[in-house]
């Protein structure tokens, strides 16, 4: 079973629809670090720690983290997207297609011409 992380700022219904694609995904919310203006690297420390995978909207910060402390649990790295539903499927794809996702950084953005915000 895939065990992902999301970040403060990730979508929910996207959470959501990944629980019912089979992934386990524990929010920063229920683990109770909301609103604290918790520093990256230490959320990414936290996701490691509790082997999961750190779901991302917040690229250029999450690049840096990768290639500052290459021994994370994995990242995936989103653009806004607001087809939740499909954001979700092309995570679970890119997360199925990586396999094991230990120092790995994978991008999953949304399509050319797809939905913006």
């Amino acid at each position: 079973m895939l065990r992902l992380y999301s970040n403060e700022n990730f979508p929910l219904p996207v959470v959501e629809e990944l629980r019912r694609l089979g992934c386990d995904v524990t929010t920063v919310l229920e683990t109770e670090h909301a609103g604290q203006a918790w520093p990256d690297d230490e959320v990414l420390r936290y996701a490691s720690g509790e082997n999961r995978v750190l779901l991302t909207l917040n690229r250029k910060d999450f690049f840096r983290l990768h290639r500052a402390q290459p021994g994370h649990g994995g990242i995936v790295a989103c653009t806004m997207d607001i087809d939740f539903p499909g954001q979700a499927r092309r995570i679970h794809a890119a997360l199925i297609a990586a396999g094991e996702m230990r120092g790995q950084l994978i991008r999953v953005n949304r399509p050319a011409g797809g939905s913006n915000q």
